[in-house]
């Protein structure tokens, strides 16, 4: 069973848990008493079916036995249970808590109430996806310095970074690639005129960090220029996407499904790639 509070406002005061209805709920569900002396009081209502345990109930049973709570933790053992459970607070889904008498709803609403995390909001723009991308990547390539000896100021420790962010970047891509495609039509000026090209992309783009990893002469030149000409494009259709047209967007870059704004951190992805391709082909060719 999800959960599913996007409808609901983060604190919810609508029930009471002292309602004779709410009480039978009580009395009628299997479960357990976990006391906390001097605790605030707390009920919740969760899934613990034999084939599914609900993971939102164990995120707000979690939350509450770290807040200190005495916590009357009622179990859904059946769909018979789940719907009575259902029909009876009014709710669509749980798990659903209530706190010294009203209820605060699902696990999202409750995090908010014990000031674990802040409302979400669906336009909410965010750098972490690539953020943990660029970081984890830097440490692998830092990892492979260490094994193979090399100095981490070195081309060979940039390329290593830069060819990694690349194929996780293509990972991500490929995970929705019709999403990936939405977006990069916004902005991208090639996938505009040859609509294809969005969906070569991620595959250019992974075939190049992995040839950049190979680091084979013969393969080289190949990669450089691959690397080179989308970063290329790339780099010249943010710039005009967003500091001439002045156009908010989001990137492509992480996947279709990113709230990550198209900006800085996307040209930063495509300098990158012109960089590295450019050292590639010089290198290839001198």
């Amino acid at each position: 069973m999800t959960d599913n509070t996007e409808n609901q406002p983060a604190i919810q005061t609508v029930d009471d848990s002292h309602t004779s209805e709410v009480q039978q709920l009580i009395k009628t569900l299997p479960g357990e008493h976990i006391h906390k002396e001097g605790g605030q009081s707390a009920i919740i209502f969760r899934m613990v079916m034999p084939d599914h345990l609900c993971p939102f109930g164990l995120k707000s049973l979690a939350a509450l036995k770290h807040a200190g709570y005495d916590i009357t933790d009622r179990h859904i053992t059946n769909q018979d249970q789940n719907s009575l459970v259902k029909d009876t607070l009014g709710v669509k889904t749980t798990p659903q808590t209530f706190i010294d008498g009203n209820r605060i709803g699902g696990n999202d609403d409750l995090q908010v109430f014990l000031g674990n995390s802040e409302p979400e909001k669906k336009d909410d723009k965010t750098y972490a996806p690539i953020i943990a991308i660029f970081s984890v990547t830097a440490l692998m390539s830092l990892a492979l310095c260490w094994a193979f000896s090399v100095n981490i100021l070195s081309m060979q420790a940039l390329m290593w970074f830069v060819a990694l962010s690349m194929c996780v970047l293509a990972i991500k891509k490929l995970e929705d690639l019709e999403g990936f495609t939405t977006g990069f039509l916004g902005y991208d000026l090639l996938a505009r005129r040859v609509v294809r090209y969005a969906y070569v992309y991620p595959f250019l783009e992974a075939f190049a960090g992995i040839a950049m990893l190979a680091d084979q002469p013969w393969l080289n030149p190949i990669a450089g220029i691959v690397a080179f000409v989308i970063g290329l494009i790339g780099g010249i259709s943010v710039i005009k996407a967003v500091y001439i047209d002045k156009r908010e967007l989001k990137c492509a870059c992480v996947g279709g499904d990113s709230n990550v704004p198209l900006g800085a951190i996307s040209l930063t992805e495509n300098v990158m790639m012109v960089g590295m391709g450019g050292y590639m082909l010089v290198r290839a060719f001198i």
